[in-house]
């Protein structure tokens, strides 16, 4: 019998999942772009940025996931968490060139300090942002569905990232991102957004059928690392670890995607070609959960690697604007359809009450690993990229097909650890 969710549930899931992505694609694919048109910041600068944010991403899920497991509470770390996420966000309004030169006269580049600024205030945001939503809402998310719904929930949740990076893109049509003052508009707009979705959360969400965690706080903390947990839950680690060389292949290209498109291509109405190539892998993904519902992980992750893997190699091979549409399109395809079919089975495999608890664990396999490794490796194969000059006299690099080559060797590699682990597998992986 499929267990019915409520409306409140998919309002719920709908406005929390999609704000929440969008400010994590501001995070994750505009501050970089930030970075880089306002303060001239390297690749190094970049991949540390994203390095910095997955570990206290990954600090902040463990610990806040294991307190709501503790307390017994989903709705107050959501809604608190989305309302302070948003005020952090506005406080990227302060940076700036001018008034960071006149706070450290001294200073030998006001850049610089913009910089590391950049870094901590985003590690700031993360930190109110996994609270919110890596910890709180993938744990609420989990314990108010089930084997009959989940697979329809997580294509909706998992569709979100396509559809924020589409009202990015298509909100941020009207700014030119090389000004400074479309930065105030840009931070203060989402911010707010952020914020007022924090509000409403307090009126729409309802808080699961919860057990407050026996155990002490600290011993929730550990639980999901403890040798102890792995041993009773060895298909669960097993996934969690394949997750890992899943992100590991999207973090190689994706703090530099943006920039590939305007500074490499050159595709300054790239908003246009992407946003069809976007809506039409939205519409794959929220249909592929349900796909997973009735078929399980084997055929739906197969196709989802295969689409990833042939976007990556169009990517790389062509840059005429219908086929960077097509290798865009498989690609995006891929990737969310991929993270759709992932969490579905991650949740499964969770064990019932502790879903706070292995929030850290999760997100130690889609954020902190991947997002350490994955930007090390794109920036080292973008080590000896072509650069260009600022009108200041500064250089910038130029991105190139490089990382959608190394991202296509993780894939492969993925792709045959799952077939090995089918064919000797007595049970298969359904």
């Amino acid at each position: 019998m499929k267990t019915k969710l409520t409306k409140k549930f998919w309002t719920a899931l709908v406005l929390f999942s999609l704000i929440g992505q969008v400010a994590w694609v501001v995070e994750n694919m505009y501050l970089n772009v930030f970075m880089y048109k306002m303060f001239n910041a390297s690749a190094g600068d970049i991949s540390a940025m994203v390095a910095a944010s997955a570990v206290a991403a990954t600090l902040t899920t463990v610990f806040i996931g294991a307190l709501s497991d503790k307390i017994g509470k989903r709705k107050l770390f959501m809604c608190g968490g989305y309302i302070l996420w948003g005020i952090s966000i506005l406080c990227f309004i302060l940076l700036k060139v001018d008034l960071i030169s006149a706070l450290f006269p001294m200073a030998a580049s006001a850049s610089a300090i913009c910089i590391t600024l950049v870094i901590v205030l985003d590690c700031i945001m993360t930190f109110f942002g996994s609270s919110a939503n890596d910890a709180a809402f993938n744990a609420w998310l989990t314990d108010s569905t089930d084997n009959s719904n989940r697979g329809a929930a997580e294509g909706i949740n998992a569709m979100m990232p396509l559809v924020a990076i589409l009202a990015v893109f298509g909100g941020f049509m009207a700014f030119d991102t090389g000004h400074e003052s479309s930065w105030t508009y840009i931070f203060a707009i989402i911010g707010t957004v952020v914020t007022v979705v924090g509000i409403l959360g307090i009126f729409i969400i309802k808080e699961p059928p919860l057990v407050k965690a026996k155990e002490g706080y600290f011993s929730t903390v550990i639980y999901g690392f403890r040798p102890s947990t792995v041993k009773k839950n060895l298909s669960l680690y097993f996934f969690l670890v394949m997750f890992i060389l899943f992100n590991i292949s999207i973090q190689i290209f994706m703090p530099y995607l943006i920039l590939y498109y305007e500074v490499s291509l050159e595709m300054s109405n790239y908003v246009f070609i992407m946003a069809p190539a976007i809506i039409l892998a939205s519409v794959v993904t929220a249909l592929w959960g349900k796909i997973y519902d009735k078929k399980g992980f084997s055929l739906s992750v197969v196709f989802s690697l295969v689409w990833l893997s042939l976007g990556y190699i169009v990517l790389f091979f062509f840059k005429s604007t219908a086929l960077v549409f097509v290798g865009s399109l498989l690609m995006m395809c891929g990737y969310l359809s991929g993270m759709a079919v992932f969490g579905a089975k991650i949740r499964d495999l969770t064990p019932f009450g502790k879903a706070g608890m292995f929030q850290g664990v999760r997100i130690f396999s889609q954020v902190l690993v991947p997002g350490i490794v994955g930007p090390f490796i794109g920036k080292t194969v973008l080590a000896n990229a072509q650069t260009i000059e600022n009108n200041d006299g500064t250089t910038s690099f130029i991105p190139n097909v490089n990382i959608f080559a190394a991202a296509l060797i993780v894939a492969i590699i993925l792709s045959i650890i799952l077939f090995v682990f089918k064919k000797v597998s007595k049970r298969g992986v359904n």
